[in-house]
């Protein structure tokens, strides 16, 4: 699917529509120290093996993407839900 990089949408912080540029969210390293992380460790800790069996098989064939876009006048980043698709292409405009 094609999207393009730059779109007009609705900006809940200028409460208008302005030009917004698009990009692909992509999460970040995760904390180590954080709460979840070192209870899941705790959980996985003895025996040498991991915590649930592994998974042979996956369901799906494609990953949610979910698009960040950013407002152009006031620099606000919102994500916009995911779309289940293969692949996702950000495009210039064209003329």
């Amino acid at each position: 699917m094609e999207v393009p990089r730059k779109i007009r949408t609705y900006c809940p912080r200028c409460r208008k529509h302005t030009e917004h540029t698009v990009s692909l969210y992509k999460p970040g390293k995760r904390r180590t120290l954080a709460a979840g992380e070192r209870r899941y460790e705790a959980k996985k800790k003895g025996y040498g093996s991991k915590r649930k069996p592994e998974q042979k098989r996956t369901a799906k064939i494609t990953k949610k993407q979910v698009l960040k876009i950013k407002c152009s006048v006031c620099g606000y980043i919102q994500h916009r839900r995911g779309i289940r698709l293969r692949k996702l292409i950000i495009v210039e405009e064209r003329g």
